[in-house]
């Protein structure tokens, strides 16, 4: 090779990984949608539907089911997977804003609310104390919607835990997203695989009354299967009862890139596994994510409550 030649590798370019035509979903449309979009616009809501760029919004909104977002749209924390903005809200809080989302809970006429949350490590007790308020005020004036919670790690505080998980919530979700060793690259310094596991078992433990655990894990981060599965036995561990798998989808190029697009096969396999291992319920496909039809799952196993 000459002296001033380009090595050949330096021209190799490095292109995306193509998605499948298994992913594509049409463009959210119909009439459904649209009033749950302007409600939702009227009292200044946010939903993780929207910030996360969830690819079931169309189904979901047509169905008149939502995930509201609480506790602003800015998170404190910035994991390499996630579309939400990352900052430090300083402190704010919107004081109305159970009463917004529990007034939407009413006006929707939801059987099933799910609430999520960003992580806000800028309060003293990480938003519990309004997070407990969201699900207190949706029972004053909806008294018959069953609420899910998709929780952060209150930093694993056991009296933030403690307040959430007896607010009234029958099903509280915390998401270990990946397998351990790709925890640190994946998630926030502060979002650690242990403490996430911890945290799962703390919701049982501290609850008064029955309540059911929940965690999510995407694929296409690099993973190997052995992990997986090693993953799924660490939940079931730590007896976490609902677990969903869902195909990672980069939401912008300054996220991380999808390693592999894994067959619809693959998940029917890893649903057969997470069922073995002893999961009470399982949703697994390349579209499930955290609160995929939650209500259907909850009904095929938690209805008892």
């Amino acid at each position: 090779m000459k002296d001033n030649a380009v090595p050949e590798e330096a021209l190799t370019v490095k292109k995306s990984i193509s998605k499948p035509n298994w992913l594509k979903t049409d463009i959210p449309k119909g009439k459904n949608y649209f009033e749950i979009k302007q409600r939702l616009r009227s009292k200044s809501l946010v939903t993780v539907c929207e910030e996360a760029k969830c690819p079931n919004i169309g189904e979901c909104w047509q169905q008149k089911t939502a995930t509201f977002m609480v506790l602003g749209d800015t998170c404190t924390r910035a994991c390499k997977f996630c579309h939400i903005k990352t900052g430090n809200p300083q402190g704010f809080l919107d004081k109305g804003e159970p009463l917004k989302v529990a007034q939407s809970c009413l006006e929707m006429n939801l059987k099933y609310a799910v609430i999520t949350m960003v992580d806000r490590d800028d309060l003293d007790d990480g938003g519990a104390e309004h997070l407990c308020q969201v699900v207190k005020t949706i029972h004053k004036y909806s008294k018959t919607t069953k609420v899910e919670i998709l929780s952060g790690d209150f930093t694993g505080q056991e009296k933030d835990i403690l307040k959430v998980v007896n607010s009234g919530l029958i099903v509280f979700a915390h998401n270990i997203e990946t397998v351990k060793r790709l925890s640190p690259r994946v998630r926030d310094a502060r979002a650690q695989y242990q403490k996430s596991l911890d945290v799962l078992k703390l919701a049982k433990k501290l609850s008064k009354s029955k309540i059911y655990t929940k965690s999510a894990i995407m694929l296409g981060l690099g993973e190997t299967r052995q992990e997986l599965i090693e993953a799924l036995t660490d939940l079931r561990r730590y007896e976490v009862d609902f677990i969903t798998i869902g195909q990672y989808m980069r939401p912008t190029k300054k996220h991380l890139s999808v390693k592999k697009w894994i067959h619809p096969d693959e998940f029917k396999e890893l649903s057969q596994i997470a069922k073995e291992l002893g999961f009470l319920s399982v949703a697994s496909g390349p579209l499930v994510r955290s609160s995929y039809k939650a209500y259907d799952y909850f009904m095929k196993k938690g209805s008892q409550l």
